[in-house]
């Protein structure tokens, strides 16, 4: 039937289908989004009232006194509906918020992700210092794992069963098996203490960001890299395999396109979707904090200043984290299925 989508047969969209597609996967992630910042909310804010534990207590600490707490209470409109609450948590992050006592007013300039009452200071002015540090480790790494994984599972689906194949997934294994810190003190010892080729610096200068930050972030990047290039190659090579088999590859090679174009227009593009799903979940999640890096390799992003409030049990910067985690894993969400529609026509029809 005319019109109807079969693999291997291109697909063309019009407009007005691109536009409602656009639409409703901006819908979807906004749905996505309140549901986040609810979930956020309840686990925060509701479930310690639930618990009977004074939530003013945790924002401010036990060593706080009465009137503190009191007042912290007030500003926090802990006393308010919770439906107020939660409109007025949600409303802060776009449009900023004032903590109001009395004639005590703190202010919150958006975006407010909270404020922290032990630092006297918006929680916001602690995550965008740490922000372009996680960005930098996460921009770094996922394109040598991308590159290094896609181009490893395609290389060993094609060569199925020779040593390459498995050479690689033997290594893909391990590097699947070995958790990130101990890849990453191994790494440290060998290249930073024994052999001096990279350093790792006490902070991140933006007087020379090119040298410093490639110096400092090189070998983050390696390790990052080679722990989510493996899972990349073995899926990779899974997916090809599997596509590798279907009829319009069959129908192409009959047709007497040479190998490279059957590879890079057909059997790659095909395999990329399930690639890309993985992709955006695992770049969201990194950009909200890659704790254990981070903090084996000191870098002062989002995962390492998560470990210092768990540490201080600074309560509003650990809410901060938290949403700027789901908000990053909502944006990467909506980037893959952009990139869906971009790969696969089909997908804007469904």
């Amino acid at each position: 039937m005319a019109g109807t989508p079969h693999k291997g047969v291109p697909v063309t969209a019009g407009p007005r289908t691109v536009l409602a597609y656009l639409i409703r996967r901006l819908i979807a992630v906004i749905i996505m989004v309140l549901v986040v910042l609810l979930a956020t909310f309840t686990i925060f804010f509701m479930l310690p009232k639930w618990a009977g534990q004074d939530i003013a207590v945790l924002f401010a600490g036990k060593a706080s006194g009465a009137e503190q707490l009191e007042g912290i209470r007030v500003k926090l409109g802990l006393n308010d509906p919770l439906l107020v609450q939660f409109w007025d948590f949600i409303k802060g992050i776009p449009m900023g918020r004032d903590y109001v006592n009395g004639t005590d007013v703190t202010h919150c300039p958006a975006p407010c992700f909270g404020y922290s009452f032990r630092t006297e200071a918006p929680v916001w002015e602690t995550l965008k210092d740490a922000l372009p540090v996680t960005a930098a480790l996460a921009a770094g790494a996922c394109v040598l794992w991308l590159a290094g994984g896609v181009i490893t599972g395609v290389i060993s689906a094609l060569r199925r069963g020779t040593i390459w194949d498995r050479a690689a997934m033997t290594t893909a294994l391990a590097g699947v098996s070995l958790p990130v810190f101990f890849t990453g003190m191994i790494a440290m010892g060998i290249f930073v203490h024994s052999l001096g080729w990279v350093k790792i610096a006490d902070s991140l200068s933006t007087e020379d960001p090119i040298n410093v930050w490639f110096e400092t972030l090189i070998l983050p990047w390696i390790v990052l890299a080679f722990l989510n290039a493996a899972m990349y190659a073995r899926l990779t090579r899974a997916t090809m395999l599997e596509v590798l088999g279907e009829d319009y590859i069959r129908t192409a090679r009959a047709k007497g396109l040479g190998e490279g174009v059957v590879i890079r227009k057909h059997a790659l593009r095909s395999a990329m979707t399930p690639i890309l799903t993985v992709f955006g979940l695992d770049l969201g999640v990194l950009m909200g904090g890659a704790v254990l890096t981070e903090s084996t390799f000191n870098l002062p992003g989002l995962g390492l200043e998560a470990v210092k409030a768990i540490s201080s049990k600074d309560l509003p910067v650990i809410l901060g984290v938290t949403l700027c985690a789901a908000l990053a894993i909502a944006v990467a969400n909506l980037v893959v299925d952009l990139l869906y529609a971009v790969i696969d026509p089909r997908v804007r029809l469904g």
